[in-house]
């Protein structure tokens, strides 16, 4: 998929046929002319967001709202089981480089999460607002990777909560410098069924000054497995990518 990708509301491709229009909002209308100086004829790819995508060429560039003339579907299933981010607020916002990065390598969700030790706080006044850049940070960079699936943007959890995300059918890894046991060790040495069986796959990200005690407790009493990336330590925003792609690589999608 070497065309740029516009998304469009989610089902706004259902029921379309060969030489329908389908037009994007007045934000993609905008960036599709004013900054991609896209013309008539052009081939773009349209995504719902959530799998559904079609090829089309452009057939009207207006920047209120450019029309695209339909050729092909496709779709994109959804992965089994899903990779899941536990990002931990970070200042400068390097939380939001780290799910950005993740997005690029396959991600296919995102929790924030309040750690007992983030820096930054999800303040009750802004957190609308907060979740509107993360979901925004989202979209921009699955465009960027023209994925046609838009990382799911969960609910956010605070301290210990997040040991309820521990599940019969999720497996949930946290990265600590202190684990004894590698995450390739750990994910090599599962059983196939073990993994079919999971629906989420889990990787927990702490904030700068780490994982609290207690945090690690509450995860590894529920069933969490913790596990460390290597010999040096990463910043949040580092880890989280670094681990999504090492675990692409274990389940064989790379």
């Amino acid at each position: 998929m070497t065309d740029p990708l516009f998304l469009v509301p989610a089902g706004s491709l259902a029921g379309l046929e060969e030489g329908d229009q389908v037009r994007l909002g007045s934000a993609e209308s905008a960036h599709a002319v004013k900054a991609m100086r896209l013309q008539a004829g052009e081939t773009v790819l349209v995504a719902d967001g959530c799998g559904q995508y079609a090829t089309g060429v452009v057939s009207d560039t207006s920047a209120v709202a450019m029309s695209v003339t339909i050729q092909q579907w496709g779709s994109t299933p959804e992965a089994q089981p899903r990779l899941v981010l536990v990002q931990a607020l970070a200042k400068g916002d390097r939380d939001l480089l780290g799910v950005q990065t993740a997005t690029e390598v396959g991600v296919d969700a995102v929790i924030p999460w309040e750690a007992q030790r983030s820096v930054v706080r999800l303040k009750s006044d802004k957190i609308d607002k907060t979740l509107a850049k993360w979901r925004t940070s989202l979209e921009t960079a699955a465009k960027q990777a023209r994925r046609t699936r838009v990382p799911t943007l969960r609910d956010p959890v605070t301290g210990t909560d997040i040991a309820g995300l521990v599940a019969s059918d999720t497996i949930v890894l946290v990265l600590d410098e202190n684990a004894t046991d590698s995450l390739a060790a750990v994910v090599s040495g599962w059983e196939p069924a073990h993994l079919r069986a999971a629906v989420d796959l889990v990787l927990v990200v702490g904030p700068e000054g780490g994982i609290s005690d207690a945090e690690v407790s509450a995860l590894v009493e529920a069933g969490a497995y913790r596990v460390r990336m290597g010999e040096h330590v990463m910043r949040s925003s580092t880890a989280g990518p670094i681990a999504v792609a090492l675990v692409q690589q274990l389940l064989s999608r790379w």
